[in-house]
């Protein structure tokens, strides 16, 4: 009878254990933290940081926009103005990062709203800052074909920065395109007196005083083909500075630019054209007609072997009658019926009693140009080692 009674007690002790191990734990309560807003300070300083960043990984000269870190500068220093529009330091930080990334539209716009914050305590550089904005803005419409927008942005540019050089000499270039003649003289006199040294602004100044003879279309054209030739596009280039002689058949800078340009491009047509009309003109240099005569001759023989020609010439005057042959014989490689360079090559063997080779140069001069006496002449000399 006890040993039953201890049995029971036993299992309902090990039955009520089961069931404490078996029963549903009680639910832990889930706790939210709220994250904290980052303030205009560390926004900012963010931004500062992210910049820093930037320009030690990123090769110099390289900043733009879509890069990771510029980008992420840029989306700090607005959550900075966001949290303090009027904070001076944060609208600065902003346009400064807009401008050294060259995202040109929104750092005019950061450097207007920063202006409005100081509207009298901006420092010098900043005003520069702003002005490189205006210029960049004006030199991209120009490159655009809007003329009118590029002269207001260059406008603006002089107003924040008026020692600016690119922007004095860009609005100069603008109103002389715009056929506003005495405007374009202004600001170049303005230009050459920030640099004075400057040769190209003081062919354009001389450009601006004659423009008036040519007309508006000319003088843009030419002006728009000197840029082309600034950035290296000769071809292009020399279509306008032709289409600048087409507009003004008097425009003798137009005519010898295009000559000049074709010569160095191994086009005979076009500078014969060129060099032809320029000739024509009342102001006529002897270079002109000099030229002429080169695109001339390499319209019959062609222009590189006539270089070729002309530069052994000039080292056999000066003297130098070993790299005179190689520049003959070179003409002579160029232009195989080029009978005034095999008389030149034989000549320069003569002289240096190479009789054979004179020979041989000889007898294809005459045999060419079989009027030629001269070279008939050397031929039997040179023959008989004389």
């Amino acid at each position: 009878m006890t040993l039953t009674r201890t049995t029971l007690i036993l299992t309902a002790l090990l039955l009520g254990g089961t069931q404490a191990q078996t029963a549903t734990p009680t639910a832990t309560p889930t706790v939210t933290t709220a994250t904290t807003p980052q303030t205009a300070a560390q926004a900012a300083a963010e931004a500062g940081d992210l910049a820093a960043k930037a320009r030690a990984t990123y090769p110099k000269g390289s900043a733009s926009i879509d890069q990771d870190l510029w980008k992420r500068a840029a989306a700090a220093a607005e959550r900075a103005v966001a949290a303090a529009p009027s904070n001076p330091d944060y609208l600065r930080l902003r346009a400064q990062i807009y401008t050294e990334v060259g995202f040109w539209r929104q750092a005019e716009l950061g450097w207007e709203a920063y202006f409005r914050a100081v509207p009298n305590g901006a420092a010098a550089a900043e005003t520069a800052s702003a002005a490189s904005v205006q210029y960049n803005l004006g030199y991209s419409a120009y490159t655009r074909n809007q003329p009118s927008q590029a002269a207001a942005f260059f406008a603006n540019c002089l107003k924040l920065d008026p020692a600016s050089v690119p922007c004095t000499t860009w609005a100069a270039r603008t109103a002389l395109e715009a056929g506003n003649y005495a405007q374009a003289q202004t600001l170049y006199d303005r230009a050459l007196v920030l640099q004075p040294a400057d040769k190209t602004l003081s062919y354009f100044r001389a450009l601006a005083q004659s423009a008036g003879r040519y007309g508006p279309a000319a003088t843009r054209a030419f002006s728009r083909a000197y840029g082309e030739l600034d950035a290296g596009r000769k071809a292009q280039a020399l279509a306008g500075f032709q289409q600048a002689a087409a507009d003004a058949p008097n425009f003798a800078e137009a005519w010898r630019e295009a000559g000049k340009l074709a010569l160095e491009l191994g086009d005979a047509p076009a500078a014969l054209a060129a060099y032809t009309g320029a000739a024509a003109l009342p102001t006529a240099t002897a270079a002109d007609r000099y030229n002429l005569s080169v695109a001339q001759e390499g319209a019959s023989v062609g222009l590189r072997a006539v270089q070729a020609f002309r530069a052994a010439y000039t080292r056999y005057t000066a003297g130098d009658k070993t790299a005179a042959e190689t520049g003959f014989l070179e003409a002579t490689t160029l232009s195989p019926k080029y009978a005034k360079a095999w008389a030149w090559l034989g000549r320069t063997r003569y002289e240096t009693r190479n009789f054979g080779g004179a020979a041989q140069a000889y007898a294809q001069a005459v045999q060419l140009d079989p009027n030629d006496k001269s070279s008939a002449y050397f031929l039997r000399l040179a023959q008989q080692g004389k």
